[in-house]
């Protein structure tokens, strides 16, 4: 709905591309960073649960970081398979979700 507004309003399909690329990534790292951030608490309370199954347990800062990376990786895939939909919508469809 976001880009038939857009599309209405006369952006074209490159911006239309970044506004929803740029959301998209926003999202994904959004999830991202507070999953990382809870995971560490959630990492300390297992590991003094089942500390003598696991004698080592620590989220390592490459883990972290591959996490990250990966919500990433995951918000542009998600803005490429949705960009092409909407930059086709016409843009009758925006203006009459306008009022």
């Amino acid at each position: 709905m976001v880009a038939a507004r857009g599309r209405a309003l006369g952006f074209g399909p490159v911006r239309i591309v970044g506004l929803i690329l740029g959301e998209s990534l926003a999202i994904a790292l959004l999830g991202g960073v507070l999953g990382v951030l809870l995971c560490y608490p959630a990492a300390a309370v297992f590991a003094a649960e089942v500390g003598t199954l696991f004698p080592v347990f620590e989220v390592s800062d490459e883990t972290a970081g591959l996490a990250i990376g990966c919500a990433a990786a995951v918000g542009v895939l998600a803005a490429l398979l949705a960009a092409p939909q909407a930059v086709r919508v016409p843009i009758v469809v925006g203006l009459r979700g306008m009022g």
